[in-house]
């Protein structure tokens, strides 16, 4: 029997990719989680991993809570049984855009919903699954990160600080979880048009693409099925001893910022 791969975020666009490209290469049944928002997106990913032969279950459900996580963890013990779960991949996104200051200044809520679906239910996750014994030999366990610590964009704080966060609970997790054979790591890529970028740039989508292509060494943003592609190689045994590491794979896209901007033509 296949081992599973579990996608916590399944319908948006990084979560389809990767539960695609994961059926094919190493091979893994795909579990996933979505809030319903957009159930056409994830019908079609489901219909494509049966294409290939795998196994899909997917579960419509709020995944980015701690409650969400132990009863999502139930819910696939009693689709999947223990021990199956190969490769953890959390790409929640559920964040709140605005400023810390001023007349429409982040309120508690939004940043306690913000922190609890994109940080901390990561850490929820990982401890539902242990409890439950749902990891698998040798499982991986991956977080999605961006440039957003390392940069300022005014109306995204709240993204920088949990991105910011992850790396702290991936780089702890991984000590602890490393005398088990698990690993824990962070995939930072960089500018990849999806619903939740085009939310944070609003009117902006347009120079973010064209100043992306300036200061990107290959001249264009990177494309989500590399990202994809990238992930089946540290769901494999090729992947085994990238452990605690935040892995950059921006492809050098900010090391030319400042360039870019004192020589627009390139």
């Amino acid at each position: 029997m296949s081992d599973w791969a579990l996608i916590l975020g399944i319908s948006g666009v990084a979560g389809g990719a990767i539960a695609k490209a994961v059926a094919v290469e190493p091979g893994l049944n795909i579990a996933g989680f979505h809030r319903g928002r957009w159930p056409e997106q994830a019908a079609e990913v489901g219909a494509a991993v049966r294409a290939l032969g795998r196994k899909a279950a997917f579960i419509e459900a709020e995944a980015g809570t701690a409650e969400g996580a132990e009863e999502g963890a139930k819910a696939l013990f009693e689709k999947i049984g223990p021990g199956r779960v190969k490769l953890v991949v959390h790409a929640i996104a559920n964040a709140s855009l605005g400023h810390l200051t001023g007349p429409e200044a982040l309120v508690p809520r939004q940043v306690e919903k913000t922190f609890e679906s994109m940080a901390h239910s990561f850490l929820y996750w990982t401890q539902a699954l242990l409890r439950h014994e749902m990891l698998a030999p040798s499982a991986c366990i991956l977080g999605l990160t961006n440039p957003m610590p390392e940069t300022l964009l005014r109306n995204a704080p709240l993204i920088a600080a949990t991105k910011a966060a992850l790396e702290i609970y991936v780089k702890h997790l991984a000590w602890e979880l490393g005398p088990q054979g698990h690993r824990v790591n962070l995939l930072k890529y960089g500018g990849v048009l999806t619903p939740a970028v085009e939310r944070t740039f609003d009117e902006h989508v347009q120079r973010l693409e064209q100043i992306t292509e300036r200061i990107s060494p290959a001249g264009r943003m990177v494309r989500i099925e590399e990202v994809a592609q990238f992930v089946s190689v540290l769901a494999s045994e090729r992947g085994k001893w990238f452990n605690g590491a935040v892995i950059d794979y921006t492809g050098g896209e900010f090391q030319s910022l400042y360039d870019a901007l004192i020589h627009p033509a390139r």
